[in-house]
C-alpha cells in the first residue's frame, strides 16, 4: 500500500504585521479571493487579526465539507458573531441535536404540497405590486423587489400583511446587513459604543418589535394555513412545542432570509435580462407561447424550462449568498493540505460560479448551457437551445454549482425561493420590459448576501405599447448586427 504524504499548510498570502491580509481583503472581497485562487491554487490560508481563514475553490473539496464529513463542521464563531443578535437560535444557525429538531418541526411547511398553495399569494401580490407601475416611469428594481418579496413572505408564511411595515423592515434590514460588512471599527473592543453598533443595536429593535407583532397576531387567531401557527403548533417525538422566544427566532430567520435573498435574485435577474436582449426575447416568446397572457399557475411552471434557465443562470453568475463559512471541530485533511480545528473555512460561489474549468465564457449570460429538456424544448420550438446542454449539466462537478448550499444544511426554502421568482419574473414579464438606465456595470456589497451598492433604476415600457414593440425591434436589429460582424471576424 502507497503511504499517503502528510498534510501541509496551504500557500497563501504573508500579510501585513497584526492585520495580515485584513486591509486588502476589505478593499474588495471578490477579487482578493478571485487572485487568490489564481495565484495559489485551490486551497489559500491567508491571516486575519486573531486567526487564519481558509478559502476552498474545489467543488470535490467543497463537497467534503457540506456533505461528506459535515458532521465535523458547525456554523462557527464567526458566523455566530455576525447572525447570532439577529437570528438569535434559528435553524440559520443553531448547532447539533437542537438543530435538527428545530429542522424537523419546520420542514412540513416548506413540504412540495404546501409550497404549492402558495404560488397563487405569489401571482396575487406580484399583480398588486405593480398596478402602480406606469409606463415610462423609472424605478429602482431592487427596493421593489424588496418589498414585494417581504409582502409575499408575509402573506404565505405568515398569514399577515406587511406592506406597511416594508418602509421600517427594509431600513432595518439594510443597517443589519452593513453591520455585516467589514469596518474598522470591528477591531474596537465590543463594549465601546461607536456609532455604527448602536444603529444596528437600534435595528434589531425594530425587527424584533415587527416579529413579536407577527406572533402575537398569530396567537389571538391561529390559522391552518400560515407557518407561525404551524410552529407555535409544533411538538417534537416527546409532546413538547417550541418557547416563545424560539419561535420568535425562527419567525425572524424566515423573514429575513424568505424575502432578501429571493430579491437580490429577482434584482440580478432583471439586470442580466436588460443588457442580454436575445435572452429576454426567448424567454418573453415562451411566456406568451405558455401562457397567452393569462395570470401564471403552480401548473404553468413546468412547462417554461427556458424561464428556470434564466432563474438557474442568474443565480450562477450572482448568488444572492456568495460565500459559505464553516469551522472544523476537529482536525481535517482537505486534498492534501491539513484544515486544524477552530480556523474558519470559506467557501465562494461567487468564484467557483465563475470558475473556467467548468463554465465556458464563465463571464456570460447564457440560460441556453443549462438543461437538457430545456434544451429539447427550445430547440423543438426554434428558440436555439443548446443541444450539449444535457452533456454539460452532467459533466458539473457536484457542487459547482451551489447557490442554496448543500449538504444537511442546505436551504429549507430553496423551493418556496425558486417558485416564487419563476412566478414573479413570469407575472412581471409579460406586462413590462424593463430597460436599465444606471449604471451598467453592477458594484456589489459583499456582506451576509451580496447587495447592489447602488439603486439598480430600470425604464418600464408597457409590452403592449408601441414604445416597446420599436424597442425590442431596435433590439433584435442591433444583436444581429453583432452577431454578423462576429461572423465576418
Amino acid at each position: 500500500m502507497t503511504k499517503r504524504a502528510p498534510a501541509k499548510a496551504p500557500p497563501g498570502p504573508d500579510g501585513l504585521p497584526v492585520v495580515g491580509s485584513l486591509p486588502e481583503y476589505a478593499r474588495d472581497p471578490f477579487d482578493f479571493e478571485r487572485r487568490m485562487h489564481q495565484e495559489y491554487g485551490d486551497v489559500v490560508r491567508w491571516k486575519l487579526p486573531g486567526g487564519w481563514m481558509y478559502h476552498l475553490a474545489d467543488p470535490d473539496h467543497i463537497e467534503h465539507v457540506l456533505v461528506q464529513n459535515n458532521q465535523n463542521y458547525v456554523k462557527g464563531e464567526a458566523f455566530q458573531e455576525t447572525l447570532g443578535p439577529v437570528l438569535g437560535n434559528g435553524v440559520l444557525n443553531s448547532e447539533g441535536e437542537f438543530w435538527r429538531r428545530q429542522r424537523h418541526l419546520i420542514e412540513p411547511s416548506f413540504h412540495p404540497e404546501r409550497i404549492s398553495t402558495y404560488a397563487e399569494m405569489m401571482v396575487d401580490s406580484t399583480e398588486r405590486a405593480i398596478s402602480g407601475w406606469r409606463d415610462g416611469e423609472i424605478r429602482d428594481v431592487h427596493s421593489e423587489m424588496t418589498a414585494l418579496t417581504l409582502d409575499i413572505v408575509g402573506r404565505a408564511l405568515f398569514g399577515v400583511d406587511l406592506r406597511d411595515d416594508s418602509e421600517r423592515v427594509g431600513e432595518a434590514l439594510e443597517t443589519v446587513m452593513a453591520g455585516a460588512e467589514f469596518s474598522l471599527t470591528d477591531l474596537l473592543p465590543e463594549a465601546i459604543p461607536t456609532p455604527g453598533r448602536r444603529k444596528f443595536e437600534q435595528a434589531v429593535e425594530t425587527l424584533d418589535r415587527v416579529v413579536a407583532e407577527i406572533v402575537a397576531e398569530r396567537k389571538r387567531n391561529p390559522t391552518e394555513d400560515d407557518v407561525v401557527s404551524m410552529l407555535l403548533a409544533a411538538r417534537d417525538e416527546e409532546g413538547e412545542g417550541m418557547t416563545d422566544r424560539q419561535v420568535h427566532d425562527e419567525v425572524m430567520t424566515l423573514l429575513l432570509a424568505g424575502h432578501e435573498t429571493t430579491a437580490l435574485a429577482l434584482t440580478f435577474t432583471f439586470f442580466l435580462l436588460a443588457q442580454n436582449g436575445d435572452a429576454e426575447r426567448k424567454l418573453v416568446a415562451e411566456l406568451d407561447r405558455e401562457l397567452g397572457g393569462d395570470r401564471p399557475t403552480m401548473a404553468d411552471v413546468g412547462d417554461l424550462p427556458y424561464l428556470e434557465n434564466v432563474v438557474k443562470e442568474s443565480m450562477r453568475l450572482y448568488p444572492p449568498v456568495p460565500g459559505i463559512v464553516r469551522e472544523p471541530v476537529e482536525d481535517d485533511r482537505v486534498g492534501d493540505y491539513r484544515i486544524p480545528a477552530g480556523v474558519t473555512v470559506s467557501m465562494s460561489q461567487h468564484v467557483v460560479h465563475r470558475d473556467p474549468r467548468w463554465y465556458d465564457d464563465p463571464m456570460a449570460f447564457r440560460p441556453e448551457r443549462w438543461g437538457s429538456e430545456a434544451a429539447r424544448a427550445s430547440n423543438a420550438s426554434g428558440e436555439g437551445g443548446d443541444p450539449r446542454a444535457d452533456e454539460f449539466e452532467q459533466s458539473l462537478p457536484r457542487l459547482a454549482y451551489f447557490p442554496f448550499a448543500a449538504g444537511p444544511r442546505r436551504c429549507i426554502g430553496d423551493r418556496f425561493a425558486l417558485l416564487e421568482a419563476r412566478l414573479v419574473l413570469a407575472t412581471i414579464l409579460q406586462e413590462y420590459h424593463l430597460e436599465l438606465v444606471s449604471s451598467p456595470a453592477l458594484d456589489l456589497r459583499p456582506s451576509i448576501t451580496a447587495r447592489p451598492k447602488d439603486p439598480v433604476e430600470m425604464k418600464l415600457h408597457e409590452r403592449a405599447g408601441t414604445r416597446w414593440e420599436a424597442s425590442a425591434a431596435e433590439s433584435e436589429r442591433a444583436d444581429a448586427e453583432r452577431e454578423a460582424e462576429t461572423s465576418a471576424e
